[in-house]
């Protein structure tokens, strides 16, 4: 049988999993998912100890994006009933930040559709930006879409900490969740940020019709990026996209995906990000004990638990909610 704490002894060694291994904990029976997060937050607790980092989204451009992933209610191919608006004037990004910082945030990431940043707009959100870091102690992350090293040295300059932009799942499934653009270009915008000296954030999205294969290889490509952080989403259906149909997680399921990628990215945030409401349900305190950061008051079209919940959730658990980017020592 199985011991999944062999599994937690390899990644505090910083020896990576088989895939054999990696395949194991996916195909762990459920009547053993206590042992298994137990394993995982041997790791967990280990570089994160019992600590939660907060994080708070603005969308701050929605809707009328050239792109078609399968999964997006903003996307070209979306009739999605979302909200559909150009680029939030400067004082309401900056809002936003004070919103996420009385929300205990201690990120703040700032999100526009659309398949590549317009120069003005990186020019107003970089602006927003100086302000920002001006009033508010809070680090902001940026996910503009596809990015030119000019452009991400332009938000560096301005402030900016960290760039989200997520590989979503292999490189073998990419395109079919998405034909306008290859997993190569979600690479070199991961390159260009890294070469602006940003830190990166990039992560993928569970429930999309991928095979357990594809979830390996995409824990297992992360592991070349190299992220200082991972967002892993969970597919909340949207109404009017290609995957409107396609809600087949279960709590259980998700949580032993959060444990591989704790196992396989033991030093790294680990985020459990969209559709943590809806694919995890009354077991969204469990997540916590293989992962480290959380998102508040919802996401980019859908809504999620406010910051009282989530604060509320996180004592109830024993832990407590990091407010200053001081990570346990090892």
């Amino acid at each position: 049988m199985v011991d999944y704490q062999d599994f937690a002894a390899k990644a505090l060694r910083d020896e990576t999993l088989t895939r054999s291994e990696c395949q194991a904990v996916l195909d762990s029976p459920d009547e053993r998912l206590l042992e298994l997060l137990q394993a995982a937050f041997t790791v967990r607790s280990r570089y994160f100890g019992k600590t939660v980092r907060l994080q708070m989204l603005q969308n701050a451009k929605s809707g009328a994006c050239q792109e078609d992933c399968h999964y997006c209610s903003q996307s070209a191919t979306s009739t999605a009933p979302i909200e559909r608006y150009n680029l939030l004037p400067q004082k309401q990004m900056i809002e936003g930040a004070r919103q996420a910082a009385a929300s205990k945030a201690q990120r703040y990431c700032i999100v526009i559709s659309g398949r590549s940043p317009l120069d003005r707009e990186i020019d107003e959100i970089a602006g927003a930006v100086r302000s920002i870091k001006q009033e508010i102690p809070i680090q902001i992350c940026c996910s503009l879409g596809l990015m030119n090293e000019g452009q991400a040295k332009r938000l560096k300059a301005a402030g900016v900490d960290r760039v989200n932009h997520n590989l979503n799942t292999s490189e073998a499934f990419h395109s079919s969740i998405c034909t306008t653009h290859t997993f190569q270009d979600r690479l070199n915008t991961i390159q260009n940020a890294r070469a602006a000296g940003l830190e990166i954030c990039s992560g993928g999205i569970v429930g999309m019709g991928e095979k357990d294969e594809d979830l390996i290889d995409l824990a297992m490509a992360l592991i070349d990026v190299k992220p200082d952080s991972i967002p892993l989403n969970t597919l909340h259906p949207a109404t009017g996209t290609p995957l409107e149909n396609c809600d087949n997680l279960t709590p259980q399921r998700c949580l032993k995906v959060l444990c591989l990628f704790r196992f396989l990215h033991p030093r790294t945030e680990l985020r459990v990000a969209g559709g943590r409401e809806h694919n995890l349900r009354s077991l969204q305190p469990l997540a916590l004990y293989p992962a480290d950061s959380i998102f508040v008051n919802g996401y980019l079209t859908t809504p999620g638990a406010p910051a009282p919940e989530v604060w509320g959730m996180i004592e109830d658990l024993g832990f407590k909610i990091e407010v200053e980017h001081q990570p346990v020592a090892n």
